[in-house]
């Protein structure tokens, strides 16, 4: 549509007259660059600019959970060579414990076999390396039986925390803890 056009439009139709106002009125809004097309006899809406939410790798979050709830990374990079194996095993009970239910709720994890350890698993025809690691006969890679070492692990959920802070501070698992002290 031609500017005279748009003009006279502007005058005759007072609805559109009140859209285009209002447009013009409105604080400047980055509009998405579109393909040249013809001219439209409507005026193009604002796309609102998408927020700027701060990224956060999972992994961290998932860490960051870790340690908050079960201070697993400060038992991991602790020493303890100087601590009793009764001293050790009494500070695991407490991060076993938190820990475990960290994944649970976040993962709620599952055997991939449910079936004893020991027991004989059918892996079928052409077992799938994502869901069985075969280790001894490599003839079995062709299909047949085995026996279940360990049954394997899957998450029937992942329902990691989003992410709520800046993006200078996505990569701290753990903030330093000051005492803060008055003057």
């Amino acid at each position: 549509m031609g500017r005279l056009a748009l003009a006279w439009r502007v005058l005759t139709n007072g609805a559109f007259a009140e859209r285009i106002a209002a447009s013009l009125d409105a604080p400047k809004i980055e509009v998405a660059a579109e393909p040249a097309k013809e001219a439209s006899t409507e005026p193009r809406s604002p796309v609102a600019p998408k927020s700027a939410q701060p990224v956060r790798n999972d992994a961290i979050s998932l860490l960051a959970t870790l340690q908050r709830e079960g201070r697993l990374i400060d038992f991991l990079k602790e020493p303890i060579d100087a601590y009793s194996d009764a001293q050790i095993g009494a500070a695991v009970r407490d991060i076993h414990r938190d820990c475990s239910s960290v994944l649970e709720r976040q993962f709620a994890l599952r055997p991939v076999v449910d079936q004893a350890e020991g027991s004989t698993v059918d892996i079928g025809r052409s077992p799938d390396p994502g869901k069985f690691k075969l280790t001894g006969d490599a003839s079995a890679e062709h299909g047949g039986t085995g026996i279940l070492v360990h049954h394997g692990w899957l998450a029937t959920k992942c329902d990691l925390p989003q992410w709520q802070g800046s993006a200078e501070t996505a990569s701290i698992v753990s903030p330093a803890e000051v005492e803060a002290k008055r003057p």
